[in-house]
């Protein structure tokens, strides 16, 4: 990954995801733009890139 070395602050702020967001069912991004098949979340966290590269790695290979 590429990130500069220095920075004031390295720590990066999150938005909070209210209470009513939270328990509401998605009706946005639910269609595949690319292919066939893809990743729903089934719980809201935080994604890494590597995490969504190593998931993309795996369905290529087993397919």
């Amino acid at each position: 990954m590429l990130f500069p070395k220095k920075v004031k602050h390295r720590k990066w702020q999150t938005n909070r995801i209210s209470e009513a967001r939270r328990n509401r069912p998605d009706t946005r991004g639910i269609t595949v733009s690319y292919g066939e098949y893809g990743l729903k979340a089934t719980s809201a966290s935080r994604v890494k890139s590597n995490q969504i590269e190593a998931a993309r790695r795996v369905i290529s290979r087993t397919m």
